[in-house]
């Protein structure tokens, strides 16, 4: 494990041609996808075709298509993951075999993986994509505490056969980078990350990657009249909270910043209304969502965007002390709005609340925030899914297709203004939250549009997919740093739309 966990950049090499028999001879792992119609055709035009089709000839027949087979072939030091695909696949399963595949290769720690589609010219980019993003993904550098860690996959380079003139794989290299950063700050424990610790990070990090930094620590935020940010770090004995600023400026290109919005709580007691044993497991993971945007900026970084990107991180910790703020409270936000807190583990759209508030003040051409915010959203959803909400309601074809075409998948959430009966307060502007959990996953969604604006463009990600028993599509572990792929396709989507605001 680095100590800046600085995702490892690995070498992509694409050949337009498909390999001959004398490419095997250096030996590695190859992972190989293969049509289930025309099996033996497509096999015959690449090396150790006739022992592909003898091996998967001999499996039962229901067990032959669109399974991962492992083929040793020890006389020339080669070892060779295939899979012969039955029909066409969406993403999401394209992303999943392809991880079975990759799992058995890098089982092996090679330091070179080849990668081939043959005989499925209309999704062969598709292909090569998928397997792309699972060796990458799958190769990730993550904390590991044991005494005997395991060694990490020494993997330095990626060779694709076959890669058409116009493939480009730069946004699968972008993302599975994001990826692994976000991961692995997610997968810290809460000793080892904390708001100073995690600031420590961020400033390396920038300087390595030529951002642009800023930091409002509590007095600033004080001065802002950041009261909703300040309730819930007011239980914490160390004073290190905040909210971190980064900005990439392109060499060229300009106009009003894209802002990426994060939740950093690096860990969430529940506050006063203290978590059960049960669900307080796993709270050190309650900043996956600044981890996600930091992953996103890392990546439209890598990309060279010719827009600028600011990226707003809320850290902060809910703990529990003499000082704890306590249900019944009412606290004024940074826009004025008063906020009367009805339960204080809701604490995520309270940071938030402010965070969104200060970034709008930027006039950005969009902001997406990602949160691991309710798990109203997981019982609505499960963790295949995350779910999205908008202001602008007319995006909703488009985050679905964003999210199908990434395989990171999404549906979008109803935001009609008659859900806020349930936030309406007899003593203040708004509440929290209701004192009822029915769909608190739309409530905390239309509690953070009031300090948005309906001028600005917003998209939140209620990140119900962050953790996954078993992984999800390309990515193995249970964090799954879910997010980074979506936001880069939907910001291809919307492309024309935040041009307009140029």
């Amino acid at each position: 494990m680095t100590e800046l966990l600085e995702p490892v950049r690995r070498r992509v090499e694409r050949q337009r041609r498909l390999p001959a028999g004398d490419d095997l001879a250096g030996g590695g792992c190859w992972l190989v996808v293969l049509p289930a119609d025309g099996f033996e055709a497509a096999a015959r035009r690449l090396p150790a075709g006739r022992e592909m089709t003898a091996k998967r000839n001999a499996l039962p027949k229901g067990r032959r298509d669109d399974a991962a087979i492992g083929l040793d072939l020890p006389r020339e030091g080669v070892f060779i993951a295939f899979a012969a695909v039955a029909g066409t696949r969406e993403p999401f399963a394209r992303l999943g075999l392809a991880r079975r595949l990759a799992e058995k290769a890098l089982e092996l720690h090679p330091r070179r993986v080849h990668l081939v589609a043959c005989g499925l010219e209309r999704q062969r980019r598709d292909w090569l994509e998928a397997l792309l993003a699972a060796v990458l993904t799958g190769a990730a550098r993550l904390p590991d505490y044991k005494r005997e860690p395991e060694p990490p996959v020494p993997l330095k380079e990626v060779v694709i056969w076959g890669a058409g003139p116009r493939d480009d794989f730069s946004p699968t290299q972008a993302a599975a980078e994001g990826n692994e950063l976000a991961r692995a700050l997610t997968l810290l424990p809460a000793n080892e990350l904390g708001p100073a610790e995690y600031r420590e990070r961020l400033k390396r990090l920038a300087a390595s990657e030529g951002w642009k930094t800023g930091f409002m620590g509590e007095a600033t935020l004080r001065r802002r009249g950041a009261g909703a940010f300040l309730a819930v770090t007011r239980g914490s004995a160390r004073r290190d909270a905040g909210i971190v600023r980064l900005g990439y400026r392109p060499r060229h290109g300009g106009g009003p910043p894209l802002v990426l919005v994060g939740k950093g709580i690096c860990h969430d007691t529940g506050g006063i209304n203290l978590k059960p044993h049960r669900y307080m497991l796993g709270m050190h993971g309650d900043m996956q969502g600044s981890a996600v945007a930091l992953g996103t900026l890392l990546a439209l970084t890598r990309l060279k965007v010719d827009y600028p990107v600011d990226c707003w991180l809320a850290l902060a910790r809910n703990d529990i002390g003499p000082e704890a703020y306590r249900p019944d409270e009412v606290v004024k936000a940074a826009d004025g709005t008063t906020i009367e807190v009805v339960h204080t583990d809701a604490e995520g759209r309270m940071v938030l609340a402010d965070t969104l508030a200060l970034a709008s003040r930027t006039r950005p051409r969009l902001i997406i925030d990602f949160a691991t915010l309710t798990g109203a959203c997981v019982h609505a959803l499960g963790e295949a899914y995350s779910g999205v909400f908008s202001n602008r309601q007319e995006w909703w074809p488009r985050l679905i297709e964003a999210g199908r075409e990434s395989g990171e998948r999404v549906w979008p959430f109803p935001m009609d203004e008659d859900y806020d009966e349930a936030l309406r307060s007899e003593i203040a502007d708004v509440k929290q939250c209701a004192e009822e959990g029915k769909a608190d996953h739309i409530l905390a969604a239309r509690f953070l549009s009031r300090f948005v604006g309906e001028e600005t463009p917003w998209v939140h990600v209620d990140l119900s997919s962050g953790t996954r028993k078993g992984g999800l599509a390309q990515v193995p572990t249970e964090v799954t740093g879910f997010g980074i792929r979506f936001a880069l396709r939907l910001l291809e989507r919307l492309e024309g739309e935040l041009r307009g605001r140029d």
